[in-house]
């Protein structure tokens, strides 16, 4: 009877397999595919590899977008990803110290994970930073003039990044339990050894965590590079395409311009940059990351 049940399993994935197949490893293959033709009205033309070399010609317009959008993406990548760890494992280390109603604070910091994918708290978001939103009323109240946040690049790009780094949530509570798995003697060695609180957290928990920083930097680097809902709904890539990241432009090309080819050629490339960042993070990992033993 054990031996007639080994087909159960295989059965009860065969809805995931079939989802995978149809939803993840079809258009996978089929937009590298797509990647490599040009189409003309009712009819496709085999290019090779000349939609790639299009999108880093600096002499079309094509290519200066999508160039833009890379600068733009790795500027957005290079502030949100570190922000994001180091806001979250502070919070992390607070909440883990044994203070009253620290139930409430875990809830209350981890709600904007849950609601930062809304669209109306997005929408809300850019009401924020308008002109006439409430930071500038807020400012008024002490005197300041109003600042245009939306209407200059490096506050464009302040106010998306902050929308991400607000959502800290699930990044905080991975952290928060590496805190909790860090030995107490290792502290108290430390602490009779006259170590304090700021040496004991560079020495002793943060190499103690490694591993945690490691999935976390890895997990935030490959969803921040595919961020969209925060430049399409909040800047719409302005002003002067100083927010249009690459999953904006992709989808700009894709699919409001129609020209799936080259859209295809776009997320490949964004494909193989997540992948090449990636791996060199985990090359180094050798270099910083302890497991223990």
């Amino acid at each position: 009877m054990v031996g007639e049940k080994k087909w159960v399993p295989y059965t009860l994935l065969i809805p995931w397999i079939i989802g995978f197949l149809l939803f993840k490893l079809y258009p996978f293959i089929s937009s590298f595919i797509m990647s490599l033709f040009e189409r003309r009205g009712t009819i496709s033309t085999f290019v090779g590899f000349a939609n790639f070399q299009l999108l880093f010609s600096t002499e079309s317009f094509v290519g200066e977008q999508f160039i833009n959008s890379l600068k733009v993406t790795f500027i957005y990548v290079f502030f949100t990803v570190p922000l994001i760890l180091v806001v979250s494992l502070l919070i992390a280390y607070v909440l883990a110290l044994k203070i009253k109603g620290v139930g409430f604070f875990r809830t209350s910091f981890y709600m904007p994970t849950v609601l930062g994918t809304n669209v109306a708290i997005i929408v809300l978001w850019r009401y924020i930073f308008e002109y006439n939103g409430l930071i500038n009323q807020g400012l008024g109240l002490f005197g300041v003039e109003p600042i245009s946040w939306l209407g200059t690049a490096a506050g464009a790009m302040g106010s998306i990044v902050a929308l991400r780094v607000w959502q800290f949530g699930s990044t905080m509570l991975i952290f928060l339990n590496a805190l909790k798995n860090v030995p107490e003697s290792l502290y108290e060695a430390a602490t009779i050894d006259g170590a304090g609180k700021a040496r004991q957290f560079f020495s002793i928990t943060i190499p103690m965590i490694t591993p945690i920083i490691l999935f976390n930097a890895v997990m935030r680097l490959v969803e921040t590079f595919q961020v969209f809902n925060g430049p399409a709904l909040v800047t719409q890539g302005g002003p002067a395409d100083s927010t249009r990241v690459m999953n904006l432009l992709i989808y700009e090309t894709a699919f409001l311009g129609g020209n799936l080819n080259l859209g295809s050629a776009m997320s490949w490339i964004l494909f193989m940059i997540i992948m090449v960042f990636t791996i060199l993070i985990f090359r180094s990992s050798k270099y910083w990351v302890h497991y223990s033993d």
